[in-house]
């Protein structure tokens, strides 16, 4: 149909800003090199294999300094402390391997010049994509069909995910006028409008958000097929919703929730799992090992900020239902449950000082390598509650019990990906993230929570 333009998907603009990020900085350095002539620049016969170790850091380094995140690559003044701390480790990083990387350059100016050129590439480049592919003329624009009721939250998670997925309008679906809602800023259109509508706001995509099909009337559903048939994208807001937030929408789902979990198929692979063991029980060795080097300061901190025993252990729900103990530092203070249990939260009173200090920079979960190696839990998972939250949980979230078909874990999606969880709503909002782990679980992703659970610990961003 005419009145489409140029618009990019998330996944899109995320291989837009690592491809040009790498071809900036190739080519900038090859300027930098022909103009100053500087050997250490430049690519030969027996000088090229640098090159990829170049690009891997910068990939692995923006990767964990979020560099690549879209809500921060939306604004200059939020990228460019990533950009800066991701060139900086990448430069240290390349400069101290120098058996995959060139030799040092005798003319150390050398290396201020290989520094600022690369950070010079990538805001020059970053400036062009705020400039171009997140200007307004690249907004992906959307028609809602559906009702009312839950709209509104819809449209928030959207756009929380996507700034540049513009909603402009919804057909009401509404059977019910009493019940239908105005939404700030979202003009409400009428079916037979529809194609007018497309061509004039330059609709690129439309999505249908939960109406029963029998409430989808004759004019729309034509309506609709006409669209269809134009090549106009119609999807399920479900599965819109899962690929933007990257969580599965549980509070949207009804009795037919077997559609929406087709769970992973690394749930049940025998090569997944065994790697993922050894993975487990490699990692928590490494761990334990390392710990031992911590435990001492940890200690003398425990000894004057705590002034109680070192480690505590508590009841968790582990795979299938079963309970475990789990082991931590103690962060807390001796009585902090003597009412009974309470959720933890966000500057707890009941933490300590030096317990505060362990929560942010999750050293208080370090002694859970020996749950991991002990097989109770998983370094990725979704992470053990207590008991008697599960129990409160179960009864007001739906599926919440589905969490328990794998092994819980050290990290999580839900841990990278939100906030401490301190009452049912956060807890709702772990458990979408759990399901999307669950349901799309692979060593891809683990790879991704493992890369951004370093982020979180950089950043101290521990509860």
């Amino acid at each position: 149909m005419p009145g489409k333009r140029v618009n990019f998907n998330i996944s899109e603009r995320k291989v837009l800003l690592r491809i040009f990020d790498m071809l900036f900085i190739l080519v900038v350095l090859h300027l930098v090199s022909q103009f100053f002539h500087f050997d250490y620049f430049t690519i030969t016969k027996d000088k090229w294999r640098w090159v990829f170790v170049l690009l891997l850091y910068i990939s692995v380094f923006g990767t964990i300094f979020e560099m690549y995140d879209l809500q921060k690559s939306s604004k200059i003044e939020k990228i460019a402390t990533s950009i800066v701390v991701t060139v900086s480790i990448t430069v240290l990083f390349y400069l101290l391997t120098p058996f995959f990387t060139p030799i040092l350059p005798g003319n150390r100016l050398q290396i201020l010049y290989f520094y600022l050129a690369i950070l010079i590439a990538l805001f020059v480049w970053r400036l062009a994509y705020l400039t171009l592919i997140t200007s307004p003329r690249f907004y992906r624009q959307v028609l809602l069909v559906g009702e009312t009721q839950h709209a509104s939250k819809i449209i928030s998670d959207f756009k929380n995910s996507d700034p540049n997925y513009n909603i402009v309008g919804i057909i009401n679906c509404d059977v019910d006028p009493a019940k239908s809602k105005t939404i700030e800023g979202i003009t409400e259109y009428y079916p037979e409008d529809i194609e007018g509508i497309i061509q004039d706001k330059f609709i690129s995509e439309i999505i249908v958000t939960g109406c029963n099909p029998e409430l989808i009337n004759p004019k729309i559903y034509h309506g609709l097929i006409t669209l269809l048939e134009n090549g106009i994208p119609i999807k399920e807001y479900t599965q819109v919703y899962e690929n933007m937030t990257q969580r599965v929408p549980v509070q949207f789902i009804g009795k037919d929730f077997y559609r929406y979990f087709p769970f992973s198929r690394s749930n049940q692979n025998r090569l997944y799992l065994f790697f993922q063991r050894l993975s487990d029980i490699v990692i928590s060795m490494i761990g334990i090992l390392s710990s031992l080097f911590v435990v001492p300061f940890v200690f003398i901190g425990n000894l004057l900020g705590n002034r109680g025993p070192l480690f505590y252990t508590q009841q968790r729900v582990g795979k299938h239902g079963r309970v475990f103990k789990i082991i931590k530092f103690r962060s807390m203070c001796m009585d902090a449950e003597a009412q009974g249990a309470v959720w933890a939260s966000k500057n707890d009173s009941r933490a300590t000082r030096f317990g505060r200090f362990l929560r942010y920079s999750r050293l208080d979960e370090v002694p859970q390598f020996i749950n991991v190696l002990k097989g109770d839990m998983s370094i990725i998972g979704p992470r053990p509650e207590r008991p008697v939250f599960v129990k409160e949980l179960t009864k007001v979230l739906p599926y919440y019990e589905i969490r328990h078909i794998i092994k819980p874990g050290l990290t999580g999606w839900a841990q990278v990906k939100t906030r401490y969880g301190a009452s049912v709503d956060d807890s709702l909002l772990k458990l979408q993230y759990d399901l999307y782990y669950i349901k799309h679980r692979s060593f891809l992703l683990d790879a991704n929570i493992f890369i951004k659970t370093l982020s979180t610990i950089i950043f101290y961003r521990g509860q």
